[in-house]
């Protein structure tokens, strides 16, 4: 179908004839994606930027990418759809990622119901308990989950290595961007 627009007393009406699908003409609304993460050695700030990187193929679909610490509940209730991405410290999620969610889940509760999410976990050996805690908390928020938990072990069991800075492999990488821009393609074509 051609898409063309054109102005009736201020009013932009869809006409045939543009080649252009109204979302590229501003008629649709732009879906916002948010991703919040926490990063203390590096490792789950790389498969969030990759995450970010996917969604960016996404026209339709503004991406911001937020450290948890920085982000409130106006973020939070001004996104259409989410990525988590957190380390898993002593089985758990990060503190500051409970904290992310502590100062944002009361305001933004029943003001989120079905919007999608995902969340990605950088682990040193499992990680589970970290998404389960995620996804509790989402589904409070009744949020819609659209991909299983994605779980990168670094396999570091030692004190030296828990601390030391992590490289993400590429095959890994390209698992969160698959999902960012899953995400943010279902989010512009209305699937999610």
């Amino acid at each position: 179908m051609r898409w063309g627009r054109r102005s009736v007393r201020g009013l932009w009406v869809i006409r045939a004839g543009s080649r252009q699908h109204p979302s590229r003409l501003g008629l649709m609304r732009m879906k916002n994606l948010l991703i919040v993460f926490h990063s203390l050695t590096g490792g789950t700030r790389q498969m969030a930027e990759a995450a970010a990187e996917g969604a960016s193929t996404e026209p339709a679909v503004a991406t911001r990418l937020l450290r948890a610490g920085e982000a409130g509940p106006e973020d939070v209730a001004g996104a259409d759809g989410y990525v988590f991405a957190t380390p898993e410290n002593l089985a758990a999620m990060a503190g500051v990622m409970k904290d992310f969610f502590d100062r944002t889940y009361y305001p933004a509760l029943d003001r989120l119901n079905g919007r999608p999410y995902a969340c990605l976990i950088c682990a040193g050996s499992d990680g589970t308990n970290a998404a389960r805690q995620i996804g509790r908390i989402a589904t409070g928020w009744r949020l819609r989950a659209v991909a299983e938990p994605l779980i990168v072990c670094t396999r570091a069991q030692t004190p030296e290595a828990i601390l030391a800075p992590k490289t993400i492999g590429a095959a890994e990488l390209a698992a969160c961007r698959d999902i960012g821009a899953a995400l943010a393609n279902g989010m512009a074509a209305g699937i999610f």
